[in-house]
């Protein structure tokens, strides 16, 4: 059986000693002091590791299971998801005028890690809620925000997502879900979705869809597609639950991971909707949803991995094997523990230097989306969205990487389920996969984001880069263990984003070749800028004096790890891109 320690310290050091968030002249960091940060962090971590953490091997064993149309969640799941709504932790960082806490999305995102590492499955309700909640925040009517957003932000009722057909995954242009306009404003959605999130269980009186559906006159591919509210029951204008929708499970999909999520089929036959946005403009109200899911997802990739390093470690130490090559580290024993080993030291920092860094970057896109809300900040915003691809893929990527390796740790026994390691390694495995295949990500950020706004945001995050290395230019210690090494990656960024820019119009496979390579690389290069400026705060802190040396020591030395033994992968991805798509592209089809 697997156990889960809630990394509220870590997350202290992000949240203070790297971003100083409390000093930060945003709406609401005011309030946010150490004090008051660690009793909200402390309180969910709590929540996490003991009520969240042991339900998530029961949700993997008994999994959902679909009676007389309604979808039954794993023992205990209802019980904790009251825990969770009735301690406020659904609310945290919506908006008060719908019973919301206030807080900025960064205190929302930080105890969002500790619920995903400690049980994925189970988060994923409140988080699709929190993401449909967003986009009828920002798209809905006055009265359709008053109707659904304070029992969403509650989770009295909770909410989904539904993009995908059976016939169409990413290509939502050939979706087939029909909304037919009546003459009382609604319209009655017809089609069928699949692999939705969270589609229905017992834990809510209501759930309520967003669906992606073409009304007439839209237009053939995404251009005639719109967004409309959907709910489970019909809501009444007292408020109450009416009468059911024409909208059912059709079945629940036997998975790989995440066992403890309903993942369904859902069929829509003349179901009532409403439209949630403008119409035939639905992928831009979508795509407010889509945006927060795929930074929630890139958390999802670390939060796992974290939980799968703690276990590793803890392994680690109490596992007996073999005797270290430089003497008995246990003389009395009859082995030594198995982290005397290098190769063991090793896989262990891989994951180490991996999650901290990956907590930090997440942390600080979630501070920028609170500048670009908080203040409308359109260089915050830029940014952001040129980093959404990264962070989902790569950090989804590595995810999974660093659960495997976990599992390496235990040897035979990782492959047992008694051990519970591999529950890691299935659950972490989806995050590569939906919101967005990891391969569209890439897409996306050579195809869009790279160019947008002429090539702004990224020049602009080159820029940040080069005033990190300046501002540590006298420390000759971060400067060789840090700063060169980021420079030298850096300027491999640079050369693959001009080789994408030399390439793209006249041979546009080449840049597409080489997309996968380049979200690996600009990820490899942010987690180095995160890590440069986290040596910085510990060197700091080590400077001023701290009852907490040893935290601060491990964490320099952690950084100076990834560096060295992890940064250098830039240059392997520059060769490959610099490849072109001759390699690629050599094969007719037929030869595969």
């Amino acid at each position: 059986m697997t156990t889960y320690t809630a990394p509220v310290r870590d997350l202290q050091f992000v949240l203070h000693d790297l971003l100083d968030i409390s000093t930060l002249d945003l709406p609401g960091y005011g309030d946010l002091d150490r004090e008051f940060t660690e009793a909200v962090l402390d309180a969910a971590g709590k929540l996490a590791s003991e009520v969240l953490a042991p339900l998530n091997g029961v949700g993997d064993r008994q999994g959902c299971r679909l009676e007389n149309g309604v979808v039954r969640t794993p023992d205990g799941f209802k019980a904790a998801f009251d825990q969770m709504r009735d301690g406020g932790w659904t609310a945290l960082d919506c908006d008060p005028e719908y019973g919301g806490q206030g807080m900025p999305y960064v205190m929302g995102l930080s105890a969002g890690e500790m619920f995903s590492g400690s049980n994925m499955a189970f988060a994923m309700y409140p988080g699709l809620t929190h993401g449909a909640y967003s986009a009828i925040h920002a798209h809905g009517t006055d009265a359709q925000k008053a109707t659904y957003l304070p029992r969403m932000v509650s989770c009295e009722w909770t909410g989904t997502m539904n993009l995908t057909e059976p016939h169409a995954g990413t290509d939502l242009g050939l979706l087939r879900t029909k909304a037919e306009p009546q003459d009382d404003g609604s319209y009655l959605i017809t089609g069928q979705k699949i692999f939705i999130s969270a589609g229905d269980h017992d834990m809510a009186d209501n759930v309520i869809h967003l669906v992606l559906a073409k009304a007439p006159g839209g237009g053939e591919g995404t251009r005639g597609i719109s967004l409309f509210i959907v709910p489970k029951f019909l809501v009444n204008d007292d408020g109450s639950l009416g009468e059911r929708n024409a909208v059912s499970v059709g079945n629940l999909e036997e998975k790989m991971g995440i066992h403890g999520n309903a993942t369904c089929v859902m069929n829509y036959d003349g179901a009532r909707g409403w439209l949630l946005g403008e119409l035939h403009k639905g992928m831009r109200a979508m795509f407010t949803m889509m945006n927060e899911a795929r930074i929630g997802v890139g958390l999802q990739g670390y939060a796992v991995a974290e939980a799968a390093y703690q276990n590793a470690v803890a392994y680690a130490r109490d596992r007996l094997q073999g005797r270290a090559v430089t003497g008995d580290a246990n003389p009395a024993g009859p082995a030594d523990p198995l982290i005397v080993h290098p190769d063991i030291r090793r896989n262990l920092m891989d994951q180490k230097s991996f999650v901290e860094g990956a907590r930090a970057l997440a942390t600080w896109c979630a501070h920028l989306i609170d500048r670009s809300h908080l203040a409308q900040d359109a260089d915050a915003e830029a940014l952001v969205s040129l980093l959404t691809p990264v962070v989902k893929g790569f950090l989804t990527d590595k995810g999974f990487e660093t659960a495997v390796q976990a599992q390496q740790v235990f040897g035979g026994h990782g492959y047992i389920e008694e051990q519970g390691m591999s529950q890691f390694t299935r659950d972490a495995r989806i995050a590569m996969i939906y919101e967005g295949a990891n391969g569209v990500q890439a897409l996306d950020l050579v195809g869009r984001k790279l160019a947008a706004e002429g090539g702004k945001p990224i020049m602009a995050f080159f820029e940040m880069i080069k005033a990190e290395i300046k501002a540590h230019d006298t420390d000759e210690d971060l400067k060789t263990s840090f700063c060169d090494p980021l420079k030298t990656a850096s300027k491999d960024l640079q050369t693959a984003a001009m080789f994408f820019m030399e390439q793209g119009m006249k041979n546009p496979n080449a840049a597409l070749s080489g997309s996968y390579d380049f979200m690996h690389l600009f990820g490899h290069v942010a987690l180095g800028l995160m890590w440069t400026r986290m040596a910085a705060a510990a060197g700091k802190a080590l400077a001023e004096g701290t009852g907490d040396r040893s935290f601060y020591e491990a964490k320099i030395a952690t950084g100076r790890y990834y560096m060295a033994r992890q940064l250098p992968m830039t240059g392997a991805h520059l060769a490959r891109i610099r490849s072109g798509a001759e390699p690629v592209m050599a094969l007719d089809a037929g030869q595969f």
